[in-house]
């Protein structure tokens, strides 16, 4: 199904997106509709929630050896409800050498971790890990929204990113502040058939050294026929902490419509272990619209559990 190969490609930033209606030679556009129902039951609370989450519009241009993309996006980032506030998510361009060679100037997002930032781009309509952990910053654009410099080289089996960065709207000097450039190294590799690994490491640089983070990375994918597992391990050290994270993902195509995910998945979190258990039925209603129904049980820090029930509907173009 589509939204599967969505996953799976934009997962090792192999493309930004499967298909796009292309207006001419030079311009093409792609997005995503995204909308959602939640029941959640955690101890004596009842809620639901009947979103229309997030709605996003890529506009992707080519002049010869420099491409350009702009996202334009809205969602509940404040979570308001609000959904009229209109974000420019990532705006860069690129310029490729006939040698593989590649310079990325602009806002992006992280090229590290299996799930991507966008909903159209994953498995499950929940999250591996919670929003309260820093293991949730990976590959996730509204917690590393990034500007910078990004020099890339890209070949048959195996693509690097080396991006020299700062959280959007960071000052790099502020009188006697100073906030060094973050780094972020990201690696892929592809050259073994059904079999893709990426890896690396986002080192963010602080005003103090209190708030140094480094992150590292690594996640794969095997597919097998009509089955497709996959894992993840982030590691996140912070002055005051060094907590990890993990994800054992199957998906598993009963037939061209009908497929089934399951994800478990563990984090720390101020010192406690979470875990989450997640079965997510998916259906492709058409090659354009596709539905998740998805339950999850997550045991909360300091006992008790959280369960989910959600419907979501994704429409991509």
């Amino acid at each position: 199904m589509k939204n599967k190969l969505l996953a799976l490609l934009a997962a090792f930033g192999l493309v930004a997106s499967v298909s796009a209606v292309e207006i001419n030679d030079n311009l093409s556009i792609n997005g995503f509709i995204d909308g959602s129902w939640s029941n959640t039951d955690v101890g004596a609370s009842d809620t639901n929630d009947l979103d229309l989450d997030e709605v996003e519009l890529n506009f992707i241009v080519n002049a010869g050896n420099v491409s350009g993309e702009i996202h334009i996006d809205s969602d509940d980032n404040n979570g308001t409800g609000d959904q009229r506030n209109i974000d420019l998510e990532q705006v860069h361009f690129t310029y490729t050498m006939d040698n593989g060679l590649s310079v990325t100037f602009g806002r992006f997002g992280s090229a590290l971790g299996f799930e991507g930032q966008d909903p159209a781009g994953l498995y499950t309509f929940s999250r591996a890990y919670d929003d309260g952990t820093s293991a949730k910053n990976i590959g996730n654009v509204d917690s590393i929204a990034v500007e910078g410099l990004s020099f890339g080289y890209s070949a048959d089996a195996f693509s690097v990113a080396i991006s020299a960065v700062n959280p959007e709207g960071t000052l790099e000097e502020n009188g006697a502040a100073n906030n060094d450039l973050d780094l972020e190294v990201a690696v892929s590799y592809t050259g073994i058939e059904n079999l893709s690994i990426g890896a690396g490491i986002h080192q963010i640089n602080g005003e103090d050294a209190a708030d140094d983070v480094d992150i590292t990375n690594i996640h794969a994918s095997y597919t097998m026929d009509k089955l497709m597992l996959a894992a993840e391990h982030i590691n996140v050290e912070t002055a005051t902490a060094d907590e990890s994270a993990y994800l054992i993902l199957a998906d598993y195509d009963v037939n061209d419509q009908l497929g089934v995910a399951v994800r478990y998945s563990e984090w720390e979190t101020g010192g406690d272990e979470v875990d989450r258990v997640t079965v997510a039925p998916n259906y492709a209603i058409t090659d354009s619209l596709g539905a998740i129904l998805e339950y999850s049980s997550t045991e909360i820090a300091g006992g008790g559990d959280e369960d989910m029930l959600a419907l979501e509907l994704t429409f991509t173009f």
